[in-house]
């Protein structure tokens, strides 16, 4: 009797074991996914740009410190960007106050991303004198826009082909103008006491 109880006992610590290990195993799976798809983005995000500064803060003129995810150096000028990991259908619009995002049966709601980009724009342009400035809400590919994009927004596999580099050796002559601008820009802002969600 006592034999065939220490047999279940470890018969059930097997069991238990087994069950720890798959859920160590599963966690430690899909942190390791989300690690790489993170890497990636910032790699594809980097690619666009001569030069780049990540999770920084630039004053607002008013005291203000205002987070952007990235500022990148790009053949076009300045990009401002703000990384959204949204999972769903998003829907929203240039005129809407809050947009809404519907992913499982579930609705959630927050506010339009567009109008602080205009103040990070403006505090950039304080900056910079001849450096053309523009920003986007860069969405993953696990939202979606079923009724489109609006004006500001953009999704991560579109970042290329509306932000192209071209040859990386004409690239950085042609930014060769605004140099200046740029070390200005990197003297002025400072790290971020926000992280990044890419």
């Amino acid at each position: 009797m006592k034999l065939q109880l220490e047999q279940w006992m470890q018969v059930a610590a097997a069991v238990v074991l087994g069950i720890l290990i798959g859920i160590v195993v599963t966690l430690g799976w899909r942190w390791y996914k989300r690690q790489r798809e993170r890497q990636r983005r910032k790699r594809r995000i980097e690619a666009i740009s001569i030069d780049h500064l990540r999770d920084v803060a630039v004053p607002d003129g008013s005291g203000v410190m205002l987070h952007i995810d990235y500022v990148l150096l790009t053949v076009q000028g300045v990009l401002l960007l703000d990384v959204r990991d949204v999972v769903g259908n998003v829907f929203g619009s240039d005129a809407m106050i809050e947009w809404t995002v519907m992913h499982a049966g579930r609705r959630n709601g927050f506010v339009n991303p567009q109008g602080p980009l205009y103040d990070r724009i403006a505090a950039i342009k304080a900056i910079v004198s001849d450096v053309p400035v523009e920003a986007r809400v860069m969405f993953g590919s696990t939202s979606s826009f079923p009724k489109g994009l609006p004006r500001m927004t953009l999704r991560e596999d579109a970042l290329e082909s509306e932000f192209p580099l071209g040859d990386r050796a004409q690239a950085e002559q042609s930014i060769e103008v605004w140099r200046q601008d740029w070390q200005r820009v990197r003297e002025t802002l400072v790290p971020s006491e926000f992280s990044a969600r890419s």
